[in-house]
């Protein structure tokens, strides 16, 4: 790992005038509470949140004026950039001196010369939130992508790149390096998902469980992570096994020691497994494993090596035990 690798990202945030703050907020406290999990761990932060705008100060959606913002900046080929969607201008804004579309046509030049750069390669990302996603299309950069946005707003997406791939009902779509997301709280599923990639499935299942998000899965949105699954609760008990079973998934893992990691009973925590998470605990540790031992072959390790990385005795245990949930499910 090279010495710029292991520094934190720069993780830009635009602020525009009547910003949505759900949006923006929720994004940033994600990653916030990352890093704040990451200390807990005793490893370095991994994000380095910046706020940048057209000027220094901008009001949000809700009318809280958002300060010292950073100029517009140059990206740098590691950043990520987040877009979130702003409210309507309403009738009782009161003019300040500056020309809106003067200024939204500064930030469109901005961001298609600094997006454009972050699409191309490297190991930066581009992030719509809501409505963000108009923005990145009005600076042509969704063509030939995979992309959504708020239900609302998913006509005047199509309408403003007609030649990307506009999906609907979908909670987030990933498309290489550009990341979309529906509207509002959807910002944060993506974010977490987002963290998983670059942090691990632990840091994001702890994030979640402090926001309490109930992370979300429609007909047409992609399967979560089972890392991420069977977490809409709030017994801390339960999490503490789930978070040492996350943390460590290829370890001998019992009932009783599942059980004391949550200081509970083995019979207590069949009962928690059975009431707040809707699965047990031994299919719980089988599908993290699963998921491992799946990502292993993704990356094109041999099966029987795969399964043994995932903590399966054998490949023959890998595909009983894939068979056996299939069934089930």
């Amino acid at each position: 790992m090279s010495i710029s690798d292991a520094l934190p990202l720069d993780v830009w945030i635009l602020v525009e005038r009547h910003t949505l703050l759900l949006d923006l907020a929720g994004a940033a406290e994600a990653l916030r509470l990352a890093n704040q999990a990451l200390r807990r761990r005793g490893e370095p932060e991994a994000f380095r949140l910046r706020f940048c705008g057209a000027r220094a100060s901008a009001p949000s959606s809700v009318g809280l004026m958002l300060t010292a913002l950073e100029p517009l900046p140059s990206l740098g080929e590691r950043d990520w950039l987040i877009l979130s969607g702003r409210r309507h201008p309403h009738p009782d804004d009161r003019p300040d001196g500056v020309s809106e579309r003067e200024e939204d046509l500064r930030i469109e030049r901005w961001l298609h010369r600094e997006g454009s750069a972050l699409l191309a390669g490297g190991q930066g990302r581009l992030l719509s939130i809501c409505a963000g996603a108009l923005l990145a299309a009005r600076a042509g950069l969704l063509d030939g992508r995979q992309c959504t946005t708020h239900h609302e707003s998913l006509d005047a997406l199509r309408a403003a790149a007609p030649r990307a791939d506009v999906q609907a009902n979908r909670v987030f779509v990933l498309d290489g390096p550009l990341a979309s997301s529906a509207g509002i709280t959807a910002g944060i599923d993506l974010v977490l998902a987002l963290i998983a990639e670059h942090c691990g499935e632990a840091i994001a299942a702890s994030v979640a469980q402090v926001m309490v998000v109930y992370l979300r899965r429609g007909p047409q949105d992609p399967e979560l992570s089972p890392m991420l699954a069977h977490r809409h609760h709030l017994h801390p008990a339960l999490h503490r096994a789930q978070d040492a079973v996350c943390a460590d998934p290829r370890a001998d893992w019992t009932l009783a020691r599942m059980a004391e990691a949550a200081h509970v009973t083995p019979r207590h925590l069949t009962r928690l497994f059975a009431q707040h998470g809707g699965t047990t605990p031994l299919d719980y540790l089988r599908a993290i494993r699963l998921e491992l031992a799946r990502r292993e072959i993704a990356r094109g390790v041999r099966p029987a090596q795969a399964a043994l990385a995932a903590g399966f005795s054998s490949d023959q245990q890998l595909r009983r035990t894939r068979r056996r949930l299939t069934q089930s499910a």
